[in-house]
C-alpha cells in the first residue's frame, strides 16, 4: 500500500492558490479561499453517508435474518460492534487528514473479520444459498476508503484482499460472489485513478496560477522600471553627452545600461499595475515634461478633474459639462494613460504640437480620445516598436487599460495625425470585481 501519494501531495491536491494580487488586481479573501476548495473533499462527505447508509441496511438485514443465524447472539454481537465501530468513527472519514493509513488498516480488518465471522455464525446451508455476509455492502466503504486516500494502487489492494476473503467464507467460486468481488475491484480501482486524476488536475492548477502570479508581479515591476528608471537613465545619456567631458562617459554608461534594462523588462507584457505618473511612450522619454498625478480620493473621483493638469497652451480637454465619476484607482491608471499618449505627442510631433483630449461617458464605458496634428503613425511601427524594447504603449497606454477590462486603439492617417481611443468600462472594480471586454 505504499504507493499511494505523500501528505505534501496531497496538500498540493487540496489547495490551488490564487495568484497573489495587490489591491488593484487581486480577487478578494473569500474567491481566495474558493480556490483552495478541493475536489476531493465532495468524495469524503460522499464516503461517510455511504458508511451510515449501509450499516442502517446491514442492521436492516440482521434483524430479518436473525432466526436463521445458527449463532444469533455471535451475530448481535457483531452488529453491535460494527454499530459502535462506525459512531466512533464517523468523522474519520470527513477529511483526508483524519483518514489516517492506520485507521484505514482498522476499518478494512472490522470488515474483513466479519466476513471470516460469518462462516462461524451463519449455517452452511445459508451461506451456499448466497446469503450476504455479516458486514454485507459496508465492506465497499472500506475499500473506498483506501481507494479516495491513496488512489487506485491502494484500492487494487485493499478490493483483492475483500475478494480472497469473500471466496474464502463461501469456499467455491459461486457465480454471484465472484460478480460482487469483481464488482467492487472495478469500481473501487476506477475511483481511486479517478481521484488521482482530479489531484494532478489541481496541482497543474495550483502552478498554473503560481506562474500567472509571478508573471504578473514581474510585469508590474517591469511597468514602474519603464515608467521611472529608463527616464532616468535616458536623461543622463542625453544631459551627459551634452555636456561632454567625463559626463559624456557617465551618459554612455547609462545608455548601456537603459538597453539593458529595456531588454530585461521586455521579457513579458502582462498589465500589473500602479497608479504612477505619465510614463515613457514608444519614443525616447528622456528630459520631458510631466504632469505629477494630483492626490487621489479613497473613493469614486471626477475623471475631468484629474485630467484638468494636463491642459495647457497646446493641449485642450473637451467633456461633459457634469463630473465624470470612475473607481480612484481606474481614474489613475486611464489618467497615467493619457498622459502616455501626451508624452508621445511631445516626442514624435514636437513639444509645442497641439492635442485636443475629450472625454465621453457613455452608458456603459468612458471613452478618452487623445487626438494630435502630427504626421501619423507608420503601420506596423507600433509592433516594431515593442519588440525593440520600447514599451509605453505595451505597458504605460495599452497595458493599464487591459488590466482594467479595457483597451486601446490607434486611428491614424499618414500626415493627418493619429487619435488614440482609451475606453475604460463603468462599473468596474479593479479591486477585483467585474471588468469589461478589452478591445485592445
Amino acid at each position: 500500500m505504499g504507493a499511494g501519494m505523500t501528505d505534501a501531495d496531497r496538500d498540493d491536491a487540496r489547495t490551488a492558490d490564487g495568484a497573489a494580487r495587490d489591491d488593484r488586481g487581486a480577487p478578494p479573501d473569500g474567491r481566495r479561499q474558493a480556490m483552495r476548495m478541493s475536489v476531493e473533499l465532495p468524495l469524503w462527505r460522499a464516503l461517510t453517508g455511504y458508511r451510515i447508509l449501509t450499516l442502517v441496511y446491514v442492521l436492516g438485514l440482521f434483524v430479518v435474518a436473525y432466526p436463521h443465524y445458527a449463532h444469533p447472539l455471535g451475530a448481535a454481537a457483531y452488529m453491535g460492534a460494527l454499530t459502535a465501530w462506525t459512531a466512533a468513527t464517523w468523522r474519520r472519514t470527513t477529511s483526508p487528514e483524519r483518514c489516517t493509513r492506520q485507521f484505514l488498516v482498522a476499518d478494512l480488518g472490522v470488515a474483513v473479520g466479519g466476513i471470516l465471522l460469518t462462516s462461524v455464525i451463519d449455517t452452511q446451508a445459508r451461506i451456499m444459498d448466497g446469503a450476504a455476509t455479516l458486514p454485507s455492502i459496508w465492506t465497499a466503504g472500506a475499500v473506498l476508503g483506501f481507494a479516495i486516500k491513496g488512489g487506485w494502487r491502494w484500492a487494487a489492494v485493499a478490493s483483492t484482499i475483500v475478494a480472497v476473503v469473500n471466496l474464502v467464507e463461501r469456499q467455491e467460486l459461486a457465480r454471484d460472489t465472484v460478480h460482487n468481488v469483481v464488482l467492487v475491484w472495478v469500481a473501487s480501482v476506477a475511483i481511486g485513478y479517478v481521484v488521482e486524476v482530479a489531484r494532478a488536475s489541481e496541482r497543474t492548477l495550483a502552478r498554473a496560477l503560481q506562474i500567472e502570479a509571478a508573471t504578473r508581479e514581474r510585469e508590474r515591476l517591469a511597468r514602474d522600471i519603464h515608467d521611472s528608471v529608463l527616464q532616468v537613465l535616458a536623461m543622463v545619456q542625453r544631459r551627459g553627452t551634452a555636456i561632454g567631458g567625463e559626463a559624456a562617459e557617465l551618459g554612455r554608461m547609462a545608455g548601456e545600461q537603459e538597453v539593458a534594462l529595456r531588454t530585461l523588462v521586455a521579457g513579458g507584457l502582462l498589465p500589473r499595475q500602479r497608479a504612477v505618473p505619465a510614463a515613457a511612450a514608444d519614443g525616447d522619454p528622456a528630459a520631458r515634461p510631466a504632469v505629477a498625478d494630483p492626490p487621489l480620493p479613497a473613493g469614486p473621483c471626477d475623471l475631468m478633474a484629474l485630467l484638468a493638469p494636463h491642459v495647457g497652451a497646446g493641449v485642450t480637454l473637451s467633456g461633459p459639462g457634469c463630473p465624470v465619476a470612475l473607481p480612484a484607482a481606474a481614474a489613475a491608471e486611464l489618467v497615467a494613460a493619457v498622459g502616455a499618449a501626451l508624452d508621445n505627442v511631445r516626442v514624435h510631433v514636437g513639444a509645442d504640437a497641439r492635442a485636443w483630449i475629450l472625454v465621453e461617458d457613455e452608458p456603459d464605458a468612458v471613452l478618452v480620445t487623445v487626438r494630435d496634428e502630427g504626421p501619423g503613425i507608420a503601420e506596423g511601427r507600433l509592433a516594431a516598436a515593442e519588440r525593440e524594447g520600447r514599451l509605453g504603449v505595451a505597458l504605460s497606454i495599452r497595458g493599464r487599460l487591459r488590466e482594467l477590462g479595457g483597451g486601446a486603439e490607434w486611428i491614424s492617417v499618414p500626415g493627418q495625425g493619429t487619435e488614440v481611443e482609451l475606453r475604460v468600462p463603468t462599473g468596474i472594480a479593479p479591486e477585483g470585481g467585474r471588468r469589461g471586454r478589452a478591445r485592445a
